[in-house]
């Protein structure tokens, strides 16, 4: 417990908590040497202690996710500044982000944001202007001047970019050209999930796009969110070993219990207590539709006494001719819910007996943090991250995972049964989920290098 690390009634420390300067090592210090286990058993008190030690301290952040397809990104970037607001008092966080289904999501107070004009990725992979009749060229050129400007009115202590470091189609670049000419002593910090493609694609695309270089000249420090002992991930894509010496493993992210009680949530959908819940997600839902598809039809693989209730939660980006499809088939089945999206999904996977979902980073942290037994059917285009994610967690006894091109209606109905019969939820293999508790460590940290006064230039 961190409380032991001090004692707050002793006069020196008193005396020394007057200088800021001493607080923000202090709480770097203790951030660092403690697991979030420790925060959430004594939130109250560690929150209150944080916000005592950092009462003067002062930060702007801004959170660069650009999200061309599905929730991900910005589900991740969310999670973050959520802990964030709750361990650093005074600090505020500006989102730009494309995402349209920002608006949706359950935001922390504290955290503001800039809506881009929406680009959309295809399941192919092929980007294009998602709403405004528009030309791409333009439209990718507006948002990199919406992002620049908000950039250089903001002046954030902290540029967080997530995943490229020069955003999406080089739309961040006019903006680290900016900061690079004006001298604004920003800090640059790209932010990494465990796995972004297999090593061949991804070395591939850092050498064409030249992120090594932009990483290696531009960036004070490299943050990946996962353990190299799932993916070693600066080993497999060859970083260099100034790169590798920017770069920290930070751990998964602990995902927080759901808003609504699960004894709750079961009674609304009619369960009795010795029925078992079996919820469905595939995340955002755009590329969905094989999932559901599939298991909808092992449920004519049940026999009577493997009969289960069923949530299926679609994502708000299901396709219009997706949902005509699936809903009457659903509809069908007396045992057999829809759900067309949720910021909750925390307390449907508490009250599931067995969760069948995609294999994103969000949705496996979720199935992990919360201890559920889970089928996981990883998606393998445009990108092979999720597959060899969930490959190894597989491996580890996390979770079952099915490769797309093995699922069927049978080896779905057989997974599900056989996880069901699983008495424990609790894999003897121990996730690192203490993320958050060392990116707001790591962030303060950069605040105790001495930086020139910034120059606050408005730009039209």
């Amino acid at each position: 417990m961190i409380f032991t690390i001090v004692n707050i009634e002793d006069k020196d420390f008193l005396r020394s908590s007057q200088d800021s300067s001493f607080r923000l090592r202090l709480t770097t210090s203790l951030l660092a040497k403690s697991d979030e286990s420790d925060f959430l058993v004594n939130r109250f008190f560690a929150l209150a202690f944080l916000t005592f030690l950092l009462r003067d301290l002062t930060m702007k952040l801004m959170v660069y996710s650009h999200d061309a397809f599905g929730l991900g990104n910005i589900r991740r970037m969310v999670a973050i500044c959520d802990y964030l607001l709750k361990a650093i008092p005074n600090i505020s966080i500006l989102v730009v982000s494309g995402s349209p289904a920002l608006h949706q999501l359950r935001l922390p107070v504290g955290l503001d944001y800039i809506k881009l004009p929406c680009l959309g990725r295809d399941q192919n992979g092929t980007m294009r202007v998602k709403f405004l009749n528009a030309e791409f060229d333009d439209t990718l050129r507006l948002r990199g001047e919406l992002i620049r400007t908000a950039t250089a009115n903001f002046q954030p202590d902290v540029l967080l970019v997530d995943k490229k470091p020069n955003g999406l189609w080089g739309e961040l670049q006019p903006t680290l050209d900016y900061l690079q000419d004006q001298s604004v002593p920003t800090r640059l910090v790209l932010l990494l999930r465990d796995i972004l493609d297999s090593p061949a694609a991804t070395i591939a695309q850092w050498q064409r796009d030249r992120y090594y270089t932009l990483a290696e000249t531009l960036y004070d420090q490299i943050w990946i969110v996962g353990t190299p002992d799932i993916f070693d991930a600066p080993t497999a894509y060859q970083f260099s070993p100034l790169l590798k010496s920017k770069t920290r493993f930070m751990g998964y992210i602990r995902r927080g219990a759901g808003l609504q009680a699960p004894a709750d949530l079961r009674r609304t959908l009619g369960l009795r207590p010795t029925e078992r819940l079996v919820l469905v997600t595939p995340g955002g839902g755009a590329d969905g539709f094989q999932l559901v598809d599939t298991y909808l039809q092992s449920l004519h693989e049940q026999s009577p006494e493997q009969r289960t209730v069923s949530l299926v939660i679609g994502g708000p980006e299901m396709s219009a001719a997706d949902k005509h499809q699936l809903l009457p088939r659903i509809a069908s089945h007396d045992d057999c819910h829809w759900l067309e999206f949720t910021h909750d999904l925390a307390s449907y996977m508490t009250a599931a007996d067995v969760v069948v979902s995609m294999g994103g980073y969000n949705t496996i942290g979720e199935i992990v943090s919360l201890k559920r037994r889970a089928v996981v059917v990883p998606r393998i285009h445009p990108v092979e991250e999720q597959w060899i994610r969930s490959q190894r967690m597989a491996e580890l006894g996390l979770f079952t995972a099915i490769h797309p091109d093995e699922l069927t209606p049978a080896r779905l109905s057989q997974a599900l049964h056989q996880e069901l019969q699983t008495e424990s939820s609790s894999p003897e293999y121990g996730l690192d989920l203490n993320a958050s508790p060392r990116i707001t460590a790591a962030l303060l940290g950069l605040l105790k290098e001495a930086r020139p006064e910034a120059k606050p230039e408005l730009v039209a």
